[in-house]
């Protein structure tokens, strides 16, 4: 069988996948243009001696030059160029001296990149993550650029920038770990304790010593299975859209062996939770809590003492009223590892859906979070709440709602003033009502408002009629409740 019997169907690849070593060797651009630019920019990240030949060079490419970081010859090609070259690419808009480059190369075994012509080119250049020393390439083999740049984008959102400074460490501890553990089966054992298990979290936290501790000490046991202890991820799930969820939340979500999660974490979010994770539900609504919070903190502590990747679940971010400063304090007090994930807060999140700049500098020169569980009629500071030109954002605030804004007007703020009600913000069953200190509450009990709904108040409201741009879909507008855009 040749290669021309093969096909797609089978084993064939148009190019053969590759990495070349440009350290300190002459490579050849030729082209000025932004095009050029991009492509001397990438093999001086790869620490090629680069020279371009152009007339002219691209305001980047000159100041490269002036720098010292490439060289120039300041005309047009010439065939002699490409001698001791390592490899060489064109990007000219010139298809003459594009075919030249090509044909010369060609000739003298040298590898050659003609940009948008795949026919004309001995290799190509991938898409590429770069997570050094790790590099990641996708190419479409010239059949589809823009794919290959979409298949980039998704790899980019599953590897963490930090992965390169795991690969780092793993190459600082290799020759010990092949001196301690002379069975194959063991090291690769060991590794993938270390790249997947704690050691890597810390990594990707950014707790590089802590990280190589635990390998030191991993390195003085029997075997390797030491490093398997369990550590609890404490990550904020948004407010409601799962396209507000971080990276690193995704990332920790797939690999965590419990979720322990809240009411205000959306199903659809849930759903991004690894499908053999256990799921223990400690939601709390007004008066009625699942679990109490000191057994919730104790829940914790017990799974990831039985080794378990603990994966505590709260709605927006777990440090802004979220109770997640209690369950981090007990969590050090108990000796227990943990890594937080920030995640959007209902504030930001349900105004920008709502089109409310909470901080437009011509409307609010300040901007306060408070809760809206009052005690015994009130217990915030409603005269400095009732300020001029600030932005007040409280949370859970539906239930005392009217009291919320009779303290307000009393403390001197004017019965005009404009305020929100957003429900189930950022989702598809979004609902925003607009009204005043004066009118809120009695509109919000006309149209039956409920939980979650964050109240929002301040002249910045007046901008919703302005800024709303998200459409739900399937929401009705009525009795003074529209959907927001």
């Amino acid at each position: 069988m040749n290669c021309e019997e093969l096909s797609h169907d089978g084993w064939r690849m148009e190019f053969l996948p590759t990495f070349f070593d440009v350290r300190f060797r002459a490579c050849l651009v030729v082209g000025g243009g932004e095009v050029a630019a991009r492509k001397a920019e990438l093999l001086m990240r790869a620490g090629a001696a680069v020279t371009v030949v152009a007339p002219e060079l691209s305001r980047s490419l000159a100041q490269y030059r002036d720098t010292g970081k490439l060289s120039h010859r300041a005309r047009v090609f010439r065939p002699g160029d490409i001698e001791g070259c390592t490899l060489v690419i064109a990007a000219t808009d010139d298809e003459a001296v594009n075919r030249e480059v090509s044909e010369l190369c060609r000739e003298r075994a040298i590898p050659v990149n003609v940009v948008d012509a795949p026919e004309l080119c001995s290799f190509i250049v991938p898409s590429i993550v770069d997570r050094s020393p790790v590099i990641v390439a996708v190419s479409s083999g010239g059949a589809s650029p823009v794919l290959a740049r979409i298949l980039r984008t998704k790899l980019e959102t599953m590897l963490p920038a930090s992965y390169g400074r795991l690969a780092t460490l793993a190459e600082s501890f290799r020759e010990r770990v092949k001196r301690r553990f002379s069975d194959v089966a063991q090291r690769r054992r060991f590794w993938e304790d270390v790249l997947q298990g704690p050691v890597a979290e810390m990594m990707l936290a950014g707790q590089e010593r802590a990280a190589k501790v635990a390998v030191e000490v991993a390195l003085q046991q029997d075997t390797p299975s030491s490093l398997s202890v369990g550590e609890v991820y404490l990550v904020g799930a948004g407010p409601g859209d799962p396209d507000l969820l971080t990276f690193r939340a995704l990332r920790l979500m797939q690999q965590a062996d419990v979720v322990v999660y809240d009411r205000l974490v959306a199903p659809e979010i849930l759903d991004f939770a690894h499908r053999g994770a256990k799921r223990i539900y400690v939601g709390k609504a007004r008066s009625d809590h699942s679990l109490p919070q000191d057994e919730i903190n104790r829940l914790l502590v017990r799974l990831a003492r039985e080794g378990k990747r603990v994966l505590r679940l709260k709605g927006g971010d777990p440090f802004i009223f979220g109770r997640g400063g209690e369950e981090v304090d007990v969590l050090a007090a108990e000796g227990v590892p943990f890594q937080i994930v920030p995640g959007v807060t209902a504030a930001s999140g349900c105004a920008a859906y709502a089109g409310i700049p909470l901080t437009h500098r011509d409307y609010a020169h300040s901007c306060v979070f408070v809760p809206g569980h009052l005690k015994d009629g009130g217990d915030l500071d409603w005269h400095a709440l009732a300020q001029p030109h600030q932005t007040i954002v409280v949370y859970m605030g539906l239930h005392n709602l009217e009291t919320i804004c009779r303290r307000l007007i009393d403390e001197g703020l004017s019965a005009t003033t404009p305020a929100a009600l957003v429900q189930d913000g950022t989702t598809q069953s979004q609902q925003v009502l607009i009204g005043d200190l004066a009118n809120l509450p009695a509109k919000a009990e006309d149209v039956a408002m409920r939980p979650p709904s964050l109240l929002i108040i301040g002249d910045v409201v007046r901008l919703h009629e302005r800024f709303a741009w998200f459409e739900p879909a399937g929401v009705a507008e009525g009795a003074g409740l529209r959907a927001a855009g």
